[in-house]
């Protein structure tokens, strides 16, 4: 298995204090005000007295979707957090504050780092390097992961990426694999490359959209599970392993993007303490399934916003 091979590092990790937190945006909002005429003996001459102006609440209607899936998080104790962006509205919602450890969804951060240091911008990148950045996205490959963790620098490159990418909560590690981050700042990462307003030229967004498109089938699992029948815009990036201080229990973690007519979803997953690499792949399935269903239903008859 391309995900545990070829590193050889230890499994320690650290789980931040679990927290429950959920971030939205109000979608609608509906507001009526008038003023009524003068009139009368009181009356001045080309005044209106002054009155109340009537309004209506905003109505947030994501709330009881976000509070479903508050809860549907809240259920796993801290061992799940989820978040999800539709680039084309302003929905948006964000589960569980927990840090957890990245295992190989950091090398999509990887990529965008060793893009960030091309000189000029956008300069493409040597056969060499672009076939190991092929490897580590599309099949997971870890010596690749190696090979070009060295060329960014390893820690410190990644660190100095992301202050350019707006990551606020991601820790990157000597050992690759063990970086921590947050489901909010995947989304931030996702949202840097896939945004003309982001740090990357568009030939290097749609180069690292390119490979998680084209992820091997027996790695496209996770948030994939969410997307609409028949949808083939989906791009994932995909991370698992063990851990011995939680008795060699399994973190399993998922990130991606879903195109459809009226949405463009970012998606995280993360969670750890699964019994198996596949509890783990049904938990992470179930939920983005869950959270893009909410989110469906919540912005049915919203149009579509520009970018």
């Amino acid at each position: 298995m391309a995900e545990r091979g070829g590193r050889g590092l230890p499994r320690r990790w650290v789980v931040s204090a679990v927290t429950v937190s959920l971030a939205g945006v109000a979608t609608a909002a509906y507001g009526a005000t008038h003023v009524r005429d003068g009139g009368g003996a009181d009356a001045s001459p080309g005044r209106s007295p002054a009155s109340p102006v009537p309004t209506t609440p905003a109505v947030d209607r994501l709330k009881p979707a976000r509070a479903r899936i508050e809860a549907y998080v809240d259920r796993y104790d801290g061992h799940l957090a989820v978040a999800a962006l539709d680039r084309q509205s302003t929905a948006a919602v964000t589960a569980g504050t927990t840090r957890f450890q990245t295992a190989s969804i950091v090398k999509v951060n990887i990529l965008a780092a060793l893009l960030l240091r091309q000189t000029p911008p956008g300069k493409a990148l040597s056969s060499e390097t672009r076939r190991l950045a092929e490897a580590m996205i599309v099949s997971s490959d870890n010596a690749a992961a190696v090979a070009l963790w060295q060329k960014i620098d390893g820690s410190g490159g990644l660190t100095a990426a992301n202050r350019e990418l707006g990551l606020r909560e991601t820790r990157p590690n000597k050992h690759w694999g063990m970086t921590t981050t947050t489901v909010a700042d995947q989304i931030r990462l996702l949202t840097a490359l896939t945004s003309s307003k982001g740090p990357l030229t568009p030939q290097d967004r749609t180069f690292v959209m390119g490979l998680m498109k084209k992820v091997i089938p027996e790695q496209r699992w996770g948030v994939t599970a969410a997307r609409e029948p028949g949808n083939p815009a989906v791009y994932v990036k995909n991370g698992w392993d063990t851990a011995d201080v939680d008795g060699g229990r399994w973190l399993v973690n998922s990130i991606g993007r879903i195109v459809e007519d009226r949405h463009d979803w970012l998606i995280a997953v993360l969670s750890d303490h699964h019994v198996s690499q596949e509890a783990g792949i049904k938990v992470v399935e179930k939920a983005a399934t869950f959270v893009l269903k909410e989110l469906r239903a919540a912005t049915t008859g919203d149009g579509p916003a520009q970018e």
